[in-house]
């Protein structure tokens, strides 16, 4: 009968144990809260008391509560690092400020200590994380995929309902984008009582970037560098938008607002009342990525208008340019999460990161429960219809749900990678793409004789590998020989890039050139320099 207590209570202090996860190793009575800041905001965020949050604390003992910013996050970094005063968890979105501040604490010795899940995410890629030549630190934790397959395209976005009415177009051009565009406006001048809007792009704050400056550098056939353009033979960078094939695509805006197919109100609207023209279906073209729109386009779908959501369409400039979408840039690593120097339970933290590594951890942020958002048939992780249809068309999953709210910014294992169990640790594969389509959509795809949109690009094993990988994740230093020419030029932009593309036509050379001269004149070629010896120097850092 002892005997048989005594084996009863082990297995209560087993299960016990097993459920307080970290919390168990910290040996803490109550969860512990951390906070943290986040560079990115998050509209989905719930205080951490969603289902997935609190299933994270149960199985942790950590809590975190999360500081986002309002505003421009540049500023609030700035109070931060003026005052000394950081939170216990960082994300940045450049590591020069905080790093020259001494914001971080060194990773590596915990990375040795602790990092078992950690090590096993990244592998190979944790060298990468050493922050330059001079200091081999690891500060942060990168925040992507790693290893990500890219299947998921954005392109140019072009409603169904149009293509479907033009007979399944040639959509290659920028020529064939503003047809479409321009014969569906003539034929159909309002939707649902409310007019018609040609393209409309968004210019609030940073999304300047995604959706006004970024489609010139995809259009014209150059990967994703930020604000540069890398020449692959002399590795020298510069400022993308003084290259002669953004100004034909710039003057490409300008024709389309001559003609009336531009918003009138794409320079001046706010990112909800972006969202708000979208959900109402009124809006035929976008050039955006799909992340930044993909809240109004379920509202769409909840609403049934299928015909209203968008294909994405790998346009060019013209016939010289290939569409580099799946051009893949390579493990960059150099945003993330960091530990800073105030957090008083440092190796807490850092254990939370390693378990958030774990696969564990990795099922959870982006399956969910099992039982409640997907569940086991035949060893293989399925999603139930009911959850599916949720996933894909209620603006309000992520929110209500919790799932996917935690996979970003946090270690993460890339899409298509495969578990110990024989299932993919991330719910995005080909099946679950093609299963996402509406049938509208599929009809549109088999049209132009693809099952998936990527199937419409060049491929990745078109391109040649990048040894620097994603030039817009590279730190860079509080240089002001650097950051004060860029900063005046990146601001330059904001202003001029508006007036040249709603100028006269007549116009649009004389106001292009001036642009160009005031670049010069704010000394954006000595950032180019710069940035130049900073991609040699990551080159230099990969292959030591």
């Amino acid at each position: 009968m002892r005997t048989r207590r005594a084996l009863l209570l082990s297995l209560v202090w087993i299960v016990a144990l097993a459920g307080l996860g970290v919390c168990s190793i910290i040996g803490a009575q109550k969860p512990l809260e951390l906070t943290m800041f986040s560079y990115d905001i998050n509209p989905n965020y719930t205080g951490f008391e969603d289902p997935i949050g609190r299933e994270i604390t149960k199985r942790t003992g950590i809590k975190l509560s999360i500081e986002y910013p309002v505003g421009d996050p540049e500023e609030r970094i700035m109070l931060m690092i003026a005052s000394g005063e950081y939170p216990d968890l960082i994300f940045h979105k450049g590591a020069g400020k905080f790093v020259d501040a001494g914001a971080f604490i060194d990773l590596t010795s915990y990375i040795e200590q602790y990092g078992a899940n950690i090590k096993k995410l990244y592998g190979p890629y944790l060298k990468r994380m050493r922050y330059d030549l001079n200091d081999r630190s690891i500060y942060y934790l990168g925040c992507y995929g790693v290893d990500s397959q890219i299947w998921d395209v954005s392109g140019f976005e072009l409603q169904h309902a149009v293509v479907k009415e033009l007979g399944y177009p040639k959509m290659e051009t920028l020529q064939d984008f503003e047809n479409a565009i321009k014969a569906y406006m003539k034929k159909y001048p309002t939707i649902d009582g409310r007019p018609t809007i040609g393209l409309s792009l968004l210019a609030d704050d940073w999304r300047f970037l995604i959706s006004v400056t970024n489609p010139a550098v995809a259009a014209t056939g150059a990967p994703d560098d930020g604000q540069w353009y890398i020449d692959f033979e002399t590795q020298e960078a510069v400022y993308h938008i003084t290259r002669p094939e953004e100004k034909e695509y710039f003057r490409w805006l300008n024709h389309m607002n001559a003609l009336g197919l531009l918003d009138p109100e794409s320079f001046v609207q706010k990112y909800d009342q972006y969202k708000a023209k979208i959900a109402q279906g009124r809006v035929l073209a976008l050039t955006d990525q799909r992340w930044e729109y993909e809240e109004a386009e379920r509202a769409l779908r909840q609403a049934g208008k299928f015909e209203r959501t968008y294909g994405n369409y790998p346009i060019v400039l013209d016939e010289r340019f290939k569409r580099p979408d799946l051009w893949d840039p390579g493990y960059s690593a150099s945003w993330g999460v960091g530990i800073s120097v105030n957090c008083k339970h440092k190796e807490e933290a850092f254990k939370f990161l390693d378990w958030m590594a774990s696969d564990e951890a990795q099922v959870l942020v982006n399956w969910g429960l099992e039982g409640v958002n997907y569940r086991v048939e035949n060893r293989k992780r399925v999603i139930p219809p009911a959850e599916l249809e949720q996933k894909n068309n209620d603006p309000l999953y992520i929110k209500k749900s919790g799932v996917g709210l935690y996979v970003y910014p946090f270690p993460q294992r890339g899409d298509g990678l495969v578990d110990p169990t024989g299932n993919t640790y991330t719910t995005l594969t080909k099946d679950f793409i093609k299963e996402r389509y509406s049938p509208v959509e599929k009809q549109v795809l088999a049209s132009y004789g693809a099952e998936m949109w990527m199937d419409l690009y060049p491929q990745s094993s078109e391109f040649p590998l990048k040894p620097w990988g994603a030039a817009w994740q590279i730190p860079t230093p509080m240089n002001e020989d650097f950051t004060v020419p860029l900063q005046r030029c990146d601001d330059l932009c904001k202003k001029r890039i508006p007036e040249i593309v709603l100028a006269d036509p007549s116009a649009f050379d004389r106001l292009w050139d001036n642009f160009q001269k005031e670049l010069e004149n704010l000394g954006i070629h000595k950032a180019e320099a710069i940035f130049t010896q900073l991609i040699q120097e990551r080159i230099a850092l990969w292959n030591d």
